[in-house]
């Protein structure tokens, strides 16, 4: 048994290896199979290749070309076209005051009244003396008469008409001299009740009744003050720089001068984004101010709601340039680098190509575009940040609008 088990054992590992028909062994060969497999399935689970990206998809207008006029900008304060200091004409106590502090009043509203009655005692003691001395004139003018008709009988000499007509000049310079005294008199009795003498916004009341005030004899008290509102003045101080060139265009016939022109003017006031009030020019100083090398300048501001008052600040646009055709752009299309300004264009191949602009104002919300661009050009005014120099994108036509205005 024992011999057995051991040949039955050891039978295989004595075996002959299996060969070839050409006599080769096969036995190096059993893994080949596997190996071709392996190799099989590698080239079968090599990944699918990725599509190619597709272009961004940008907005592109060509720019807006339109006429359009430059204007120059500058800080005013406003001012009052009338302003009046109130003051007491004659001195006396004031009895009432006929006004509410703050309120618009009109040419002739009564503000104070001060107490008439010492002079009207003035007034009806020269109406007596007038009375006086229109009596001595008549008086007068009837002795001459009569030496006038004696005198043609020589029953009174030339010497008493002589005199005679000389207390009659006297007695009428009595008369006028009295008539004077009633019309001061009765103006002082007039000036005690204290008129508005322009229209316009009166301040406050600086003297209450029963205060004694002052008349011009000596140092008239102040009462109040009124300031007219429409229309108002706004002063500005423009540049020498921009001075010369407006000078240089009116030379060349491309701007009206201020001096003789009521050129326009916006005024845009404190906390507005737009004009929101238009005037004209009406003065330009006779020399520029030697501390500050500006010209003061005025303009006249229509203010119907009286919303404007005196002292107040606002942004003033005027006329800077003749009217000229101009290439415009949204702000939003026009990106910075470093120094300069550029823009987006996509040219004929779809590429993205930048252009360096110099640009201008602002005009109805677009840019003006002074340099670096063309109208034909297709400007990518939505869609910046996917835009590349050089790459290609999938334009899509749009539309420039103004800002503010509705889409």
């Amino acid at each position: 048994m024992q011999g057995e088990m051991g040949l039955s054992t050891t039978e295989p590992l004595n075996r002959p290896a299996a060969t070839s028909r050409d006599g080769h062994s096969l036995r190096g060969l059993k893994w080949l199979p596997p190996l071709l497999a392996l190799a099989l399935s590698a080239c079968g689970d090599k990944p699918p290749q990725q599509p190619a990206a597709a272009a961004p998809s940008v907005t592109v207008s060509q720019p807006v070309k339109r006429t359009v006029t430059d204007w120059d900008e500058f800080t005013g304060r406003f001012e009052a076209i009338q302003e009046v200091q109130v003051r007491a004409r004659v001195g006396g106590f004031v009895k009432s005051v006929e006004f509410r502090d703050g309120a618009i009043v009109r040419a002739g509203d009564l503000l104070y009244v001060i107490d008439a009655r010492p002079f009207e005692a003035v007034a009806e003691q020269a109406d007596g003396q007038l009375s006086d001395a229109r009596a001595r004139a008549e008086l007068a003018r009837r002795e001459l008469d009569r030496a006038l008709t004696l005198n043609q009988t020589q029953a009174v000499s030339d010497s008493i008409v002589d005199q005679r007509r000389q207390t009659l000049q006297a007695a009428r310079a009595a008369e006028m001299q009295a008539e004077g005294a009633l019309k001061a008199a009765k103006l002082n009795i007039e000036f005690t009740h204290v008129m508005a003498p322009i229209t316009g916004r009166v301040s406050r009341h600086l003297v209450t009744p029963g205060n004694l005030v002052q008349g011009s004899e000596g140092g008239a008290t102040l009462l109040t003050s009124i300031v007219s509102l429409d229309p108002i003045y706004i002063y500005f101080d423009v540049d020498e720089a921009t001075y010369l060139r407006n000078s240089r265009l009116w030379f060349e016939g491309k701007r009206p001068s201020s001096r003789d022109t009521p050129n326009p003017v916006q005024v845009t006031l404190t906390g507005e984004t737009k004009p929101s009030h238009e005037g004209k020019m009406d003065f330009l100083d006779n020399r520029l101010d030697v501390s500050t090398g500006t010209l003061r300048s005025r303009a006249v501001i229509p203010n119907k709601d009286l919303s404007i008052l005196p002292g107040q600040f606002g942004r003033v646009r005027i006329i800077g340039s003749a009217p000229y055709e101009a290439l415009l752009l949204p702000d939003t299309a026009i990106a910075t680098d470093q120094s300069r300004k550029i823009v987006f264009v996509v040219k004929d191949d779809n590429t993205v190509e930048a252009k360096s602009v110099t640009l201008g104002p602002l005009d109805e919300g677009l840019r003006v575009i002074r340099e670096g661009l063309k109208p034909e050009d297709r400007v990518i005014i939505d869609g910046l940040q996917r835009a590349r120099v050089g790459a290609k994108v999938s334009p899509q036509t749009g539309e420039i609008k103004p800002a503010g205005a509705k889409t």
